[in-house]
C-alpha cells in the first residue's frame, strides 16, 4: 500500500498528488513513468513521475481526471492509500551533451515536460520553456516553471494569458531570432508533438517526443503500446516513452 502525502488542485481538472513512494524516489529520472493500481479491481494506469523528494521518500504525480481511475484517485485524499505504485519504468531522458534546449509542453503535458525542464536547468543548461493552454484557467505549473528555466513563455489558444497562439508559433520565432537549440523537447497532445516535429526538421534540430499509448503491464510483455519509428516498431513502456520525432509516425 502506497500513502498519499499531499493532495492539490491545479486546475478543475488537473490534480497532483505526492506518494510515499521511497524506493522509486530514490531511483527515478526524468522521463520515466509509473503504473499505479487503485485496489484489486482498479486497471493499470501509467503516468509519468512530475518530480520526487529523495528525503522525504515521495514521487510527484499529476493527472488529468479522463476515466473512473482517475475519477477515483482524485476523489482520494491526504492520508489514504492506493494498492500499487511500480516504478520507475521505461528509459530516461538522454540529455547528456544538451547545453541549450527548448522544452515544450501542452496542457497537461507540461507536468511531463517539468522534470526535463528541471533537470536541465538545475545542471546549468540554458532552458527556454514554452507552456500551451487553451485558456488561462487551464495554466498549471507556471511558478514551477519560471523557476527552473532561462526564459518561460506561455501561449493560449484564446489569448486570455500570456500571448495568443499556439507553442509551434512561439517556437519558430525563437528559432528565427537565431536561438540555436542542441535539442526540442516535445510534450503533449499527439498533434502538437506531430507540429512541433515539423516546426523543427527544417532547421535539422533534435526533437525529442514523449509517446502515451496504452499500456497494461508496462514491461513489454503485452505489446499492447506499439509504436512505429523510423520504420520499425518498438514497445514505448520499455524502448520509450521517449522517440525522435522526426522519426515517428504519428
Amino acid at each position: 500500500m502506497f500513502k498519499i502525502l499531499r493532495k492539490k488542485e491545479l486546475n478543475p481538472s488537473v490534480t497532483l498528488m505526492d506518494i510515499e513512494a521511497p524506493l522509486i524516489a530514490k531511483k527515478a529520472k526524468a522521463g520515466q513513468f509509473i503504473i499505479f493500481r487503485i485496489d484489486e479491481e482498479g486497471e493499470r494506469i501509467p503516468l509519468t513521475i512530475a518530480d520526487t523528494d529523495k528525503e522525504r521518500g515521495a514521487v510527484t504525480i499529476i493527472f488529468q481526471k479522463v476515466g473512473l481511475s482517475t475519477e477515483l484517485l482524485a476523489k482520494k485524499n491526504e492520508g489514504e492509500y492506493i494498492l500499487d505504485f511500480v516504478g520507475p519504468l521505461g528509459a530516461p531522458t538522454e540529455l547528456d551533451g544538451l547545453k541549450k534546449v527548448a522544452v515544450v509542453g501542452g496542457g497537461v503535458g507540461c507536468a511531463i515536460a517539468f522534470p526535463q525542464a528541471k533537470t536541465l536547468f538545475t545542471d546549468g543548461r540554458e532552458v527556454d520553456v514554452i507552456a500551451g493552454f487553451r485558456t488561462k484557467d487551464l495554466v498549471i505549473l507556471e511558478d514551477e516553471m519560471r523557476a527552473n528555466s532561462t526564459n518561460y513563455y506561455i501561449m493560449t489558444d484564446d489569448g486570455s494569458y500570456g500571448e495568443k497562439g499556439f507553442v509551434t508559433d512561439k517556437l519558430k520565432e525563437l528559432i528565427e531570432a537565431g536561438n540555436k537549440y542542441d535539442a526540442v523537447i516535445a510534450i503533449g497532445p499527439i498533434p502538437m508533438m506531430k507540429f512541433v516535429s515539423l516546426t523543427t526538421k527544417p532547421y535539422g534540430i533534435k526533437t525529442i517526443v514523449s509517446l502515451n499509448p496504452i499500456m497494461v503491464d508496462g514491461t513489454g510483455m503485452c505489446g499492447a503500446c506499439r509504436v512505429t519509428v523510423g520504420g520499425k516498431t518498438f514497445f514505448t513502456c520499455v524502448d520509450g516513452p521517449e522517440f525522435d520525432g522526426h522519426a515517428v509516425d504519428f
